[in-house]
This record gives structure tokens, C-alpha cells and sequence, in this order.
């Protein structure tokens, strides 16, 4: 009975507290109904502030290119979902192969370094109206930022042009990927938001993305930096082969010229000793059709080599599957103006909302406080002036 007894206590003792609550949020909201027509003033101020701030960004368009890389194991190629479904099972994929050490994570970082993005600069593009330009020139001339961009960058341009120098560097000079420029560092900026990539952990699928603001270009892009990391990559794992290659390629010219020499060697002697029958003739005929089969087994040992330096070249150079092609965007990704819109008509109703319950509240307060301090030094002042 006596446990009953407190249970009861404790519901009385919380129901008040829930119904305070209750009344306190019931209160809040009436406090805002009692505004909804200043919340509609600021909501529709809102809305005007994202609709200038959503067509105010220009329009950006991405191309993206899904490239599945061959990955090799124990002298066999899997596919990335194979190689992946592998390595859960606990077989590594990459450990029997001893050679690569440019795995698909690495994608991202060789796509954003400074020599691989500088290398684009002059690259050819097309805009949709026909006008060519390079790279450079295209995010130096015709890329255009809002309109509050321009404004906070008028300062540095004038003290830019109050500390321009003179001896300035020609603009065919090439880049020096060591020390950039000012200028060519902010490319390589721009370049590096402008041009990504990304790997899936699980598939090791390469996703690479354009985004310019214009279709086209975007498209001619993505299209060229798929291009140069393929060939990048490329030269990366057949460097060995390919120095290989070269080696033995060597090694062959000089097994066959001895090989010719000997021959040459050989018929020259035969030529002059036709009719020699001497023991000591016979003996140096002998020996020199032993260095000529000598040079020729050389030779054909070296040309062997070649061929198997070859294959190996072949068989060392990788594979890449487009999976999505490059295509030119129909549609801009950005701005996304109906979520601009939403986003600022939001923060208008939280402001006017937080306004209305916090600030309006305190600021009335404070004018309370204010009046009555002024009343109390007028009391003050009108007593010391009765006094005297």
C-alpha cells in the first residue's frame, strides 16, 4: 500500500512538470501565431534573398567518366569486383604480383598533383558555340564568378596594380612546376575543385569528374584526363618492361653485328685461300665457321629476348574498362536553386522566429530597465533641485 502510495506521488510530482511543458511550447507557439504575419514578411524576404543568390551563381556542368581497372594476380587479370569478393575471403589480390605498386587508391592523388594538373593548361577545348580556346584561357577568360566575388576581389586587384612588376616572366615560358606563379598556382587551385576523382573501396570502379561551365568543354575535359592517367599509369607499370625492352634490344644490334662480321670474316678468308689445301688453312677455316655459329647462336638468343621482352611489355600494360563513356551533360549540377531557395527561406523563419522569443523579449526589457534608471536620475535630479 505504501509503495502504491509513492508511485502516485512520483506521477503527481511529474505530470505538473509535463503539462509545463506542454503549456510552455502551447505558449510559444501561440507567441508565433500572434506574429505569422512577420514571419511571412521575413520568409518572403528570404525568398527574394535566394532567388538573387541562386541566379546570381553561374551555371556549372559536370561530365563523368566510370573507368573498372584490370587488377592482376599471380599472372592473371580479375576484375575489380572480383579482385574485391577476393580480398574478403582473405586472398590478396596484389601480393603475388611483386611489380605494382600503383593501386587504384592512389588515382585521386596523382589526378590532383601539380604536374599532372599543369600538364592541362594547354590543353584544346571547344566550347558550345565553336570558339577554341586552351585550358588557361578558358578559366582565365570566359569562367565568371557571382557578382559578390567581383566585390571582394576588387581590392587585391587595385593593390595588383599599384604592385604589378615589370619584369614580369614572357607567357610562353613553360611552367615550372617547382615554383608556380601567382597566377599559375590559382589555375591549379581552381583545376583541383574543378577536375576530381574518386575510387570505390569495394569494386576499386574509378569515377573522374569535369565541372565547367560550359557542356562541352566540361566533356572534352574529363575525356583528356582520362587520357593522360591512363597513359600516366601506362609508362608507370611498363617502365621495367619497357627498360628491359631497350636492353635487349641493344644486346641484339651488337649480337648481330658481331654475327655479320664473323660472317663477313669468314667468306673474306674462303675468298682468298680457294685453292689452299694446307693443314693450317683448314684449321683457321674451322675456326673461324666456329665464331661465326658462335655469333649467330648469340644472335638468335638475343632475338629471342626481345620477343619475350616484347610480350612482357604487352603483358604488363594495363587494361581499362569504360564503364560509363564520356558524354557531353545535357543539365547544369549547380547551382541547385530550389535548395537555396528552401535553405534561405529556413534561416528567414528561424531568425524572425528566434526574434520574436529571445531578442524581442529582451530588447523590451532593456528599454524597461533604461526607462526607469532615466525616471529614477530625473527623480534624483528633481529632489536635488527642491533640496537646493
Amino acid at each position: 500500500m505504501a509503495k502504491q502510495i509513492d508511485e502516485q506521488e512520483l506521477k503527481d510530482q511529474e505530470n505538473p512538470q509535463n503539462e509545463e511543458k506542454e503549456i510552455d511550447l502551447l505558449e510559444l507557439f501561440y507567441k508565433l501565431w500572434s506574429q505569422k504575419r512577420l514571419l511571412l514578411v521575413w520568409c518572403i524576404w528570404g525568398a527574394i534573398a535566394g532567388l538573387i543568390i541562386a541566379f546570381s551563381i553561374p551555371r556549372e556542368y559536370t561530365a563523368t567518366v566510370k573507368l573498372a581497372p584490370e587488377v592482376k594476380t599471380g599472372g592473371r587479370s580479375m576484375s575489380g569486383g572480383l579482385s574485391a569478393l577476393a580480398s574478403l575471403a582473405g586472398v590478396s589480390t596484389t601480393g603475388n604480383s611483386g611489380t605494382d605498386a600503383m593501386y587504384p587508391q592512389l588515382y585521386p592523388d596523382i589526378v590532383g598533383s601539380v604536374p599532372f594538373l599543369t600538364s592541362l593548361f594547354d590543353v584544346p577545348v571547344t566550347d558550345k558555340e565553336g570558339k577554341k580556346y586552351t585550358v588557361q584561357e578558358y578559366l582565365e577568360e570566359e569562367t565568371s564568378g557571382p557578382w559578390w566575388g567581383l566585390i571582394m576581389s576588387l581590392p587585391g586587384k587595385v593593390f595588383g596594380i599599384f604592385s604589378s612588376n615589370k619584369d614580369d616572366q614572357p607567357g610562353d615560358q613553360k611552367v615550372n612546376n617547382f615554383q608556380l606563379t601567382p597566377e599559375e598556382n590559382k589555375l591549379v587551385e581552381a583545376l583541383r575543385t574543378r577536375v576530381t576523382a574518386s575510387v570505390d573501396q569495394k569494386t576499386s570502379v574509378i569515377t573522374i569528374n569535369s565541372q565547367m561551365q560550359d557542356p562541352v568543354v566540361s566533356a572534352i575535359l574529363v575525356d583528356t584526363v582520362v587520357s593522360r592517367l591512363r597513359d600516366y599509369i601506362t609508362d608507370y607499370r611498363t617502365d621495367k618492361s619497357r627498360q628491359d625492352l631497350d636492353y635487349a634490344l641493344k644486346l641484339n644490334d651488337e649480337a648481330q653485328q658481331e654475327y655479320y662480321k664473323a660472317q663477313q670474316r669468314l667468306a673474306d678468308y674462303i675468298d682468298r685461300n680457294q685453292n689452299l689445301a694446307t693443314q693450317s688453312a683448314r684449321i683457321t677455316r674451322e675456326r673461324l665457321e666456329n665464331e661465326a655459329s658462335l655469333a649467330f647462336n648469340l644472335y638468335n638468343e638475343t632475338s629471342l629476348q626481345v620477343q619475350n621482352a616484347k610480350s612482357k611489355v604487352q603483358e604488363t600494360t594495363p587494361v581499362y574498362t569504360e564503364i560509363t563513356p564520356a558524354t557531353v551533360p545535357l543539365k547544369p549540377t549547380s547551382p541547385r536553386k530550389g535548395l537555396i531557395l528552401g535553405g534561405f527561406i529556413f534561416l528567414a523563419f528561424v531568425a524572425c522566429a528566434a526574434w520574436i522569443l529571445f531578442g524581442k523579449p529582451i530588447v523590451g526589457e532593456y528599454k524597461v530597465k533604461a526607462k526607469a534608471l532615466k525616471e529614477e536620475e530625473q527623480g534624483k535630479e528633481e529632489k536635488e533641485e527642491t533640496k537646493k
